[in-house]
């Protein structure tokens, strides 16, 4: 009785909550403009907005003019002060939280999150499973149990400030009504050695009666694999009731083969955006491609066209101005304190009305070591073609430049780790290269004008990238190995995992 009461007030709850949402849709532009005015005025006496001149902007076009785009390196002298505790730096009051992530220059980043903005962050994930139970008109899945596989959900302190992984700091905001349906246990989750934790959670859960299970793919994919290894099913013999995979962190598409093989049975998955700076967007459509970009939860986006991104003066785009698509740098405004806030994600709209986005990379995550500028929406969707053409399984990947060979033109070296080869990897090679080809005119110019032989494919070992994530301390969490670089530094270390 308890659980079809439950079921029928969270339908409820989702057709209300998608009716108002509509509103929201079809006004994004004009709430965009309002809500960075908003932003300015209640941040005008920080010392960030007394620094530039808060007081006078009065429009889109003056907030682009006396503040610059950031990274993290140029807000840390202000993140450093409210680390220490200070208030009225980047936001009113101190941070609430901070989402603390790796970095590769700045070393650990500390990413402020307001208790403004902190809602937001709960409100996307709801949001998106409201959309799902009012479009599938079940809520079935609440009446089973759930996973949510996140970092460790103890935080520290600094300067009175919780700090942790930003999972981690969800986890505490797990509404109530999910909190007895939910695995695994909260001594489980605290556990930090990745593979141990991931044992412990299998353990945990293969008896249950598992119907919602969260996390980004790589994470998702270790954790099947371990269920089916010790019972000897696939994950919808294991769990007949499994309904729903919500997830998000990378691109779903290039794992989607792997992941149907393991589940073995009709699972329904839709997509998120969430990220430490702000919850951007979800999958509003779980039976179509593309995520509904979220313009009414504290943060301003502004679009920098990603051939101009990183130079003197390039053009910074509003909600109104961006074409479909194109790829764009992705630049946040938030209602924690980041200002023009360079996030180093790609997107691509394929939709405005409503506003809808492909992730299609990172601005530092490229390969153009020859001038071609390729990003990872280019390759995913070549691979995408080339396996459906021919016939393969793709565990993970990774597109390196060599640009001195032993012999003959410089080339795209991709390392491949197959759980299942095609029948003809010269023919799979070939394809992929066209493929690419198609996908990015300058990587074809330098083909056919002889600057660059076709790529080359490394085979990898099993489990290669496991092991590789693991020698590096990078197994879990929010670790997620780039699929392109622009130099070989992770291509050497791969070099000891080729066949």
């Amino acid at each position: 009785m308890l659980n079809f009461l439950k079921k029928n007030i969270a339908l409820s709850w989702a057709k209300k909550h998608v009716r108002k949402a509509e509103e929201f849709k079809k006004n994004a532009e004009k709430n965009q403009e309002d809500l960075l005015l908003s932003l300015i005025e209640t941040a005008k006496k920080t010392l960030f907005g007394r620094e530039h001149d808060f007081e006078n902007i009065h429009s889109i076009q003056e907030f682009q003019e006396k503040v610059s785009v950031a990274d993290y390196e140029d807000l840390k002298p202000y993140i450093e002060r409210v680390k220490k505790g200070q208030a009225n730096i980047l936001w009113t009051e101190t941070p609430e939280y901070f989402a603390k992530t790796s970095g590769t220059t700045s070393g650990a980043k500390y990413i402020p999150i307001s208790k403004e903005g902190m809602p937001f962050q709960i409100a996307g994930a709801q949001s998106a499973l409201f959309h799902y139970i009012a479009q599938k008109n079940s809520a079935d899945f609440v009446k089973g149990k759930m996973i949510f596989l996140q970092g460790n959900p103890e935080l520290e302190e600094v300067f009175g400030i919780k700090t942790g992984r930003l999972s981690g700091i969800v986890a505490h905001h797990i509404p109530n009504y999910l909190q007895k349906n939910r695995l695994p246990s909260l001594e489980t989750n605290m556990i930090e050695d990745w593979e141990t934790k991931v044992d412990k959670i299998v353990e945990e859960t293969e008896k249950e009666n598992m119907t919602l299970i969260s996390g980004i793919p790589p994470w998702l994919i270790m954790y099947f694999e371990k269920l089916i290894e010790r019972n000897g099913k696939k994950i919808k013999q294991l769990f007949p009731n499994l309904q729903l995979i919500v997830t998000g962190g990378v691109n779903y598409e290039p794992y989607r083969d792997k992941m149907e093989e393991l589940l073995g049975g009709k699972v329904d998955i839709i997509q998120t955006f969430p990220a430490s700076e702000g919850f951007f967007a979800f999958q509003d459509d779980y039976k179509k491609e593309g995520l509904l970009l979220l313009t009414n939860h504290g943060i301003f986006y502004e679009f920098i066209p990603l051939e101009e991104y990183g130079k003197p003066n390039a053009k910074r785009l509003t909600l109104k101005e961006v074409e479909l698509n194109k790829d764009y740098a992705l630049i946040l405004t938030t209602n924690s304190g980041l200002w023009a806030y360079s996030i180093g994600d790609v997107v691509r709209f394929i939709d405005k009305n409503p506003h809808r986005i492909l992730v299609s990379g990172r601005t530092k995550h490229f390969t153009s070591a020859f001038g071609e500028h390729v990003i990872a929406f280019e390759v995913e969707e070549a691979m995408k073609a080339t396996v459906e053409k021919y016939p393969a399984q793709i565990t993970e990947f990774h597109l390196a430049p060599e640009v001195n060979p032993a012999e003959g033109l410089p080339y795209h070296e991709w390392f491949i780790e197959f759980e299942k080869e095609p029948e003809n990897l010269d023919l799979f090679k070939n394809e992929l290269d066209e493929q690419l080809r198609k996908r990015n005119t300058y990587y074809d110019d330098l083909i056919s004008g002889n600057i660059l032989q076709k790529l080359h494919i490394s085979r990898l070992k099993k489990n290669a990238f496991h092991e590789y994530a693991k020698s590096q301390g990078k197994l879990g969490g929010q670790n997620k190995t780039p699929r392109l670089a622009n130099d070989r530094k992770i291509a050497d270390l791969l070099e000891i995992y080729k066949f």
